[in-house]
C-alpha cells in the first residue's frame, strides 16, 4: 500500500500537467483546424511544431496569430490562403495560439 500511493500521487499530478495541452488539440478539432493542420507534419496548411518555431520568442507573435486564425491571412506558407474562422473568438483564438506555441 505505501508503494501504491506515491504511484497513484505521480500518475493525478503527470494527468493534471497533461490537461491544458490536451485540452487544447481538443480546441483545435473543435474547431476544424486539424481539417488543413497537424502538429507533427504539414497537412494543407503548416504543422504546428512549424509554426511554433517559426514564430519562437517573436515579441507580439501570439497577437498576430491569434488574428490570423480568426481572419485568415496568405502569403507566409506558400500560395494557399489560411480561411477566416468567424466561429473562433478571441479567447479560443488567444488559448490556440499559446498552445501552438508551447510545442517543441
Amino acid at each position: 500500500m505505501r508503494l501504491l500511493s506515491p504511484l497513484l500521487a505521480a500518475v493525478a499530478v503527470s494527468a493534471t500537467l497533461s490537461l491544458p495541452a490536451q485540452a487544447s488539440q481538443e480546441l483545435a478539432q473543435s474547431k476544424a483546424c486539424l481539417a488543413c493542420h497537424n502538429v507533427d507534419k504539414k497537412v494543407v496548411g503548416p504543422a504546428f511544431k512549424d509554426i511554433a518555431k517559426k514564430y519562437a520568442g517573436k515579441k507580439g507573435a501570439d497577437v498576430q496569430l491569434a488574428a490570423k486564425v480568426q481572419k485568415g491571412g496568405g502569403g507566409v506558407w506558400g500560395t494557399m490562403p489560411m480561411p477566416a474562422n468567424p466561429q473562433v473568438s478571441d479567447a479560443e483564438a488567444k488559448q490556440l495560439v499559446k498552445w501552438i506555441l508551447t510545442l517543441k
